[in-house]
């Protein structure tokens, strides 16, 4: 079974982007996709647990994230960016050292084994 993260609840308003098989990204690593024009970096973390959060590199520039290590800090699951090794939240997007660094995260859904984004605007 899988599970999205916390914030991905549906709305019957919502954009939902079809990414990818489930199956397709391997346990603890990540993939980017590009959806209406944003990088988003997709992550699966153990067997069943998803998140969504924009792929560029906020210190850099370049869209790297979804190459990032995936480990956790204290309760917090992260990303580490594999440029400058800053640590980004999979749940917010928040940048742990660096609020001001903090990126966007987005919904994300499983449907039919199907992984799905929808976009947070702002």
């Amino acid at each position: 079974m899988s599970h999205a993260a916390p914030h991905a609840a549906s709305t019957s308003t919502s954009t939902w982007t079809p990414v990818c098989a489930a199956d397709d990204i391997l346990p603890n690593t990540g993939v980017c996709a590009r959806i209406e024009g944003t990088h988003v970096a997709i992550f699966r973390v153990g067997a069943d647990r998803f998140f969504a959060i924009d792929n560029v590199d906020p210190k850099s520039g370049a869209s790297v994230l979804s190459r990032g290590l995936v480990g956790s800090l204290g309760e917090r699951i992260v990303v580490a960016s594999p440029l400058y090794k800053q640590h980004i939240d999979l749940r917010t997007g928040e940048c742990v050292e660096s609020p001001e660094l903090s990126v966007r995260a987005h919904a994300l859904r499983i449907e039919a084994g199907r992984v799905q984004v929808q976009l947070s605007r702002g």
